[in-house]
């Protein structure tokens, strides 16, 4: 698997497993019909945006099978709310189902450390939903909890989790031993 920063080029594949991920991770926690309503065609765009004007600042980086199919992403920049005394954050790591489990999280997550380290960022935040069992990977890298809020996602209510890892440099050398 090759890990590489994202051009504009992979906003579909992002945006194809932004979807599936979507659906794969959330059945059961969000409604199925909102899930089964999310389409690839309405995320391109998104992510045709986010590739173009904010590549350096907010980079990007995919997961990419031998095929040449991406099978994961995660994104990084500056943390937005101002809240947490970070001033990075993780906005997303997601991996299709059927590649998880192959250390590819922690691939993505080297990357995006690499880049904010190189930055000068500090910190970082990530914002999980409780009820995701992807929060177990993130547990596992020893963050602090800062803070839960209620979130709406198609109308239901879901709690969202807060993590913070104060120091990136001990962050980024605990990645590196578990790869």
């Amino acid at each position: 698997m090759q890990i590489r920063k994202a051009s504009k080029d992979d906003a579909s594949g992002i945006a194809k497993v932004h979807v599936r991920s979507w659906q794969e991770t959330y059945q059961g926690i969000v409604s199925q019909d909102y899930l089964d309503s999310l389409q690839v065609e309405d995320r391109k765009p998104l992510w045709e945006k986010s590739l173009s004007e904010s590549a350096d600042t907010s980079p990007v980086f995919v997961a990419v099978n031998p095929e040449g199919e991406i099978v994961g992403f995660a994104s990084f920049g500056k943390e937005r709310s101002g809240n947490f005394k970070a001033d990075g954050e993780l906005y997303a790591i997601y991996i299709l189902k059927e590649y998880q489990r192959e250390k590819l999280g922690l691939r993505l997550l080297k990357a995006g450390l690499d880049k904010l380290l190189k930055q000068g960022y500090e910190s970082m935040l990530v914002w999980v939903l409780a009820d995701n069992e992807s929060r177990k990977f993130y547990e596992s890298l020893q963050p602090k909890k800062a803070g839960e809020e209620v979130v709406k996602i198609a109308g239901k209510e879901c709690i969202e989790v807060a993590y913070v890892w104060r120091d990136l440099k001990l962050l980024h050398q605990t990645t590196i031993e578990k790869m």
